[in-house]
C-alpha cells in the first residue's frame, strides 16, 4: 500500500511541462502585437468616422449653384405628376441649374413652384437656383401651348373685319416656334402632313379612319382634335405635333363616349361626331340636346333637309351663322339646303358637351329651331308655323 501511494505521491509533486523561454517570449511578442493592431485599427475607424461626420455636417446647406440669370435657351418638359424635386432633376440634367439642390432650395421660399402646370418652358443655360425659380413662373416661360375651343376648324377663318381668324392647323405651327423662329413648324407643313400623312399613322382612331379617307384632303381631319390645351414641343416635326394632338384628342373622344356609345343610336361613331359638330356650330350649350333631337328628328323618314347655314358657310370659311341667297343655291357636298343627310366631314370641333348631346337627344318632336334671343338661345318648334312665329319674334328682339 505505501509503495503505491508513494508512487501516486511522487508523480503528484511533478512541475507541469512548460514551454522554454524563448518559444513564451515569442507569444507573448505576437499577442502585444496583435493587439496593438486592433487598437490601431479600431482607432482608425473612430477616427475616420469622426471625419466623415464632420465633413457631412460642415456640408448640411451647401450645394453647387450658378450665378446671375444664365445664357441662350433651353426648353424643358414639366410632365404630369412631375414633383418640385423632379423638376430640379430635369433642369440639373439639362444644365438650367448647377444641381437639383440649387433649385429646390430656392422653390422652398415660394409655394407657387407646387403650381407649377404640366408643359413646355423656355429657360437658360446655367441659371442659379433663385433665377430658375423666378423664369419658370414668369408667364413668359411657358411656351408650346394651344388652347383650342369648340367651334374651331382646321382652316383659317375669313374674321368681320375683313383679316384672318387663325384655324387650328395654323395654332399649331405657331406653337412650334419657341425663341429661335429657325426652328418653326411652318403652317405649309403642317397642312402637307395634314392633307397626305397616313391617317393611321398619325393617331387618327379606326372608327374614324374610313371616313377621313373619304373626304377631300384639306377637309379630312376636321373634327378629329376635341377641344382642349395641348402642349406642344417647340422645334417639333409637324408630323411629331399632329401625331401627339392627335392621340390626345382620341383618349378624350373614348372619355365623352366615341365610339362605344354609338352602339345605342344606329349611327356610326363618325356620323355621331358630325352631328356633334353641327350642334357645337348651331347654338349655345344648353341647347345642344335639343338642337341634336332637331338634326335626328330630321334625318328620319321621311327626311327632310338639315338645311343648316352654319354647313353652308363651311367652305366658304366664313364663321356666321347667317347665309346669303346665293350661297345657299352654290352646289356642294356641304350644301345641307339642296343634300339630303349629313355632310361628309364634322365642320369644328365639338366639345365633350356637343358629342354627349348627339349621343343622348333630349326627347321630343321639334323639327326647327332658331335663334330667338340675343344671348343666343333657340326657340325650338314642331311645324314650320310656330318656326315663322319664333323667327318674327327673334327679329323684334334683335336676336339675328
Amino acid at each position: 500500500m505505501s509503495d503505491d501511494l508513494g508512487l501516486f505521491a511522487d508523480e503528484s509533486d511533478q512541475p507541469p511541462r512548460r514551454a522554454s523561454d524563448p518559444e513564451r517570449f515569442r507569444r507573448r511578442r505576437r499577442r502585444r502585437v496583435v493587439t496593438a493592431l486592433a487598437g490601431l485599427f479600431v482607432l482608425v475607424l473612430v477616427t475616420g468616422g469622426v471625419l466623415y461626420g464632420a465633413r457631412t455636417i460642415m456640408q448640411i446647406g451647401s450645394y453647387d449653384d450658378y450665378s446671375g440669370a444664365g445664357t441662350g435657351e433651353v426648353v424643358i418638359e414639366v410632365e404630369s405628376g412631375d414633383t418640385v424635386s423632379a423638376i430640379a432633376s430635369t433642369m440639373a440634367e439639362q444644365d438650367v441649374v448647377a444641381s437639383s439642390s440649387a433649385f429646390v432650395s430656392a422653390a422652398e421660399q415660394d409655394n407657387r413652384v407646387n403650381s407649377i402646370q404640366p408643359g413646355f418652358y423656355l429657360m437658360r443655360g446655367q441659371m442659379s437656383g433663385d433665377e430658375a425659380v423666378q423664369r419658370i413662373l414668369s408667364p413668359d416661360a411657358q411656351t408650346g401651348r394651344v388652347d383650342i375651343r369648340g367651334g374651331m376648324r382646321m382652316e383659317d377663318q375669313l374674321a368681320p373685319d375683313g383679316g384672318h381668324t387663325p384655324g387650328v392647323l395654323a395654332m399649331l405651327a405657331e406653337a412650334t416656334c419657341a425663341g429661335d423662329a429657325q426652328q418653326c413648324t411652318t403652317p405649309e407643313e403642317m397642312h402637307a402632313v395634314a392633307e397626305n400623312a397616313d391617317l393611321a399613322s398619325l393617331g387618327v382612331p379606326d372608327w374614324a379612319v374610313r371616313g377621313a379617307q373619304q373626304a377631300e384632303p384639306k377637309r379630312r381631319l376636321e373634327g378629329l382634335i376635341m377641344p382642349g390645351v395641348y402642349d406642344v414641343k417647340p422645334g417639333e416635326s409637324a408630323e411629331n405635333v399632329l401625331r401627339s394632338v392627335l392621340g390626345k384628342s382620341a383618349a378624350q373622344m373614348e372619355v365623352a363616349g366615341l365610339p362605344q356609345a354609338a352602339a345605342e343610336t344606329g349611327k356610326s361613331p363618325y356620323e355621331l361626331l358630325v352631328i356633334a359638330s353641327l350642334v357645337q356650330s348651331e347654338g349655345i350649350e344648353k341647347d345642344f340636346p335639343k338642337i341634336s333631337r332637331v338634326i335626328h328628328n330630321r334625318l328620319e323618314p321621311p327626311a327632310m333637309h338639315l338645311g343648316m347655314d352654319s354647313t353652308i358657310n363651311y367652305p366658304l370659311d366664313k364663321p356666321s351663322l347667317l347665309t346669303e341667297p346665293e350661297d345657299r343655291n352654290r352646289p356642294g357636298p356641304y350644301n345641307t339646303y339642296e343634300n339630303y343627310g349629313l355632310p361628309p366631314t364634322p365642320i369644328s370641333a365639338a366639345s365633350k358637351e356637343a358629342i354627349t348631346a348627339a349621343e343622348k337627344p333630349e326627347p321630343g318632336a321639334w323639327q326647327y329651331f332658331v335663334k330667338c334671343y340675343p344671348d343666343g338661345t333657340s326657340c325650338f318648334a314642331e311645324d314650320e308655323q310656330q318656326h315663322d312665329q319664333y323667327r318674327r319674334e327673334a327679329q323684334e328682339r334683335g336676336a339675328f
